[in-house]
């Protein structure tokens, strides 16, 4: 069983138990919602020590992918209400930027409910598979509030339709709702929750890593430019793409029909 690395920005205080945990395998790094009598609410300390883990995992070369998952029941809860351990250091939009910005690609590992800022947190992973037996809701305005910093990653993904009803009703939907309407990607049995997650893993580790990092700006950047500015851009992308190391080693790995040096030896998938 592999150890959690000591990237320097873990939380180690030994007398409770850490926010998040973190461990990496393979190049994989799985972040851990590690508050699970809280259902995994953002509390000063979850935020600050996930956004903590995101940033060293894409700054660490070690790191080819991120899962992010959960520990108990719920994967999160949205706001933790309480209040409680004071001001965060960082903030909801900043953690939601990490996961859309961020150059690894990062996939949820859903395997629980999410209410209000855990479905932004589960809506901004590039991938997300969630379990059947989950629910989703947009419970905002139930509580009085609204869907405000979420609706900026939930949105683009959801049909005005389906976007008003959910996040004006506070209805809470199945998981499988949640993928058919484009909020998150797969809906799997619990069972087959984590042969799903292999199965991408696998899929993305046979990209190039900077490759990855490129297509996932791509994804971000393009639906937001003029088209003009765009076909500028993606042209500069392309030619510092061709013109790498790394797609040289990929071209030549295809004439040789062999692998490139980025593909694990025994690859997952």
């Amino acid at each position: 069983q592999a150890a959690a690395p000591d990237f320097g920005m873990l939380h180690m205080a030994a007398e409770e138990p850490q926010p998040t945990r973190l461990v990496l395998h393979d190049g994989v790094a799985t972040i851990i919602l590690n508050r699970p009598k809280e259902r995994n609410s953002l509390s000063a300390a979850l935020l600050d020590s996930l956004c903590d883990n995101l940033e060293a995992c894409m700054s660490d070369c070690a790191v080819r992918l991120i899962v992010l998952t959960n520990e108990g029941g719920t994967f999160c809860a949205g706001a933790d209400l309480k209040n409680s351990g004071g001001p965060p250091r960082r903030s909801l939009p900043e953690l939601l930027m990490l996961l859309r910005q961020g150059p690894k690609v990062v996939i949820g590992r859903i395997n629980g409910h999410c209410v209000g800022g855990g479905v932004g947190i589960a809506a901004a992973c590039d991938i997300s598979v969630i379990s059947s037996s989950a629910t989703v809701a947009f419970a905002e305005v139930r509580l009085g509030v609204a869907p405000a910093i979420i609706s900026v990653v939930c949105l683009p993904k959801l049909r005005r339709g389906d976007a008003a009803e959910l996040m004006l009703s506070g209805e809470r939907i199945t998981a499988d709702r949640a993928a058919a309407i484009g909020l998150l990607n797969h809906s799997v049995h619990p069972s087959e929750l984590d042969a799903k997650v292999e199965e991408l893993i696998g899929k993305l580790l046979l990209g190039g890593p900077n490759a990855l990092a490129a297509t996932k700006a791509l994804l971000h950047d393009v639906p937001g430019m003029p088209v003009d500015e765009a076909f500028r851009w993606t042209s500069e992308v392309s030619a510092r793409c061709f013109q790498s190391q790394e797609a040289a080693d990929g071209i030549t790995a295809l004439m040789r029909r062999k692998d490139p040096p980025w593909v694990p030896a025994r690859p997952r998938l």
